[in-house]
């Protein structure tokens, strides 16, 4: 990553990084630690909540983690290049409610520390542009955890794609789609802006970041967003169109209230057509407490829900092919981190990627509210 100086600070070379992990609800305890505390050379160090059930929890996973109760607690160890028996941290991770995502990974940057943060980056693009410039400016890692990019179905549409075998792709169609008609409560589903809840921000960071990786940049944007359940106040039925500058159209949806389930996806070619249902395994298997690494076969899937390819035919009435799906590998994400701290390199996810990203989420959003569709070249100028 150029201009990016900051490398560990362990005794040697070989020295595992240390982690400090800010926020230990469902972000943190199911994805995050698991997965560093899984990749070589890191090291989950600190773990930073107030609450003692979750403080319980986390150590009864990880014994030696240490326990602060605020963040402020880390840039104080980083002013002192640590204390006795608490070294500097290598590198601070962001899995605490979407608000304070912008606060938190700014003063991580200002006291020096390279910064992961739990998608999505920020509210806003212009937020997510002065973070990246934050970190070019400090000389620092700044990166957005958007797992999704290693799911098995996506890693396997990839392949699919750059083999030719779809031909020219015209249409992607993704959905992200739950039967959850009974709230759970919380600021995920809270209508407040300054929370950044809502399905648009949550699932739609992955499925706008999947199509922007597959197909470069988006040039219009239409979207439809409803609040459907009683009592909800954010947006929990979406629908994103975008149209790329090389002309493909994804068409994006995001639910919490699909009783019937799509596709995962449903990929339209000039040569053939990918369908595949059923999510990515990981997620369930980091849920119900298996690891990465501690058995064989992580991220594989059995062959029955493997997706289809063929032409002129429905999958579901027997056309076309089974195509076996690409292993998932969650944990090819922390390996990344891990290699771009010691050897200065551009992380897998960047803050600059993420606020592309946030580009076509803001534009939705106003799309949404205003029933218009909105040009991102104009929004540009």
């Amino acid at each position: 990553m150029t201009g990016m100086t900051r490398t560990g600070t362990g005794t040697g070379a070989d020295a595992p990084l240390r982690v400090g992990l800010v926020g230990y609800g469902l972000a943190g305890s199911v994805f995050h630690a698991p997965l560093i505390a899984a990749t070589d050379g890191l090291v989950l160090d600190t773990v930073v909540t107030s609450s003692p059930e979750r403080r319980a929890q986390a150590h009864a996973e990880f014994p030696d983690v240490r326990f602060e109760a605020s963040p402020d607690a880390l840039w104080e160890r980083a002013d002192r290049g640590g204390s006795a028996g608490a070294a500097p941290l290598d590198l601070v991770v962001i899995a605490s409610p979407n608000k304070t995502h912008v606060p938190i990974a700014t003063a991580a940057l200002k006291a020096g520390l390279p910064v992961v943060v739990d998608k999505p980056l920020a509210g806003s693009a212009a937020e997510a542009r002065g973070l990246a410039a934050l970190a070019e400016e400090r000389g620092l890692l700044l990166s957005v955890f958007q797992n999704r990019r290693w799911d098995n179905d996506f890693l396997t549409l990839a392949r699919l794609i750059g083999s030719g075998e779809l031909g020219d792709v015209w249409r992607f169609e993704s959905r992200f789609e739950r039967w959850r008609p009974q709230l759970k409560g919380g600021w995920r589903e809270s209508g407040a802006d300054e929370e950044i809840g809502g399905l648009l921000y949550d699932l739609g960071s992955h499925v706008v970041d999947q199509a922007l990786v597959l197909f470069g940049p988006a040039v219009r944007v239409y979207a439809e967003s409803d609040v459907r359940r009683t009592g909800a106040a954010a947006d929990d039925d979406t629908f994103i169109a975008i149209t790329h500058a090389n002309g493909v159209r994804s068409h994006l949806y995001v639910s919490a209230t699909a009783a019937q389930l799509g596709p995962r996806f449903r990929v339209l070619g000039s040569k053939a057509g990918y369908v595949k249902y059923g999510l990515d395994p990981q997620e369930a298997d980091l849920r119900d407490g298996r690891r990465p690494g501690a058995g064989p076969g992580w991220g594989v899937e059995p062959e029955a829900l493997w997706g289809r390819i063929g032409a002129g035919q429905s999958p579901l009435t027997g056309g076309g092919h089974p195509v076996e799906t690409e292993p998932g590998d969650y944990p090819a994400y922390y390996a990344g981190i891990a290699t771009a701290l010691r050897h200065a390199t551009e992380p897998p996810v960047t803050a600059r990627q993420a606020a592309s990203a946030l580009d076509v989420l803001e534009a939705a959003r106003r799309s949404a509210r205003e029933g218009v569709t909105v040009d991102l070249e104009e929004t540009r100028r």
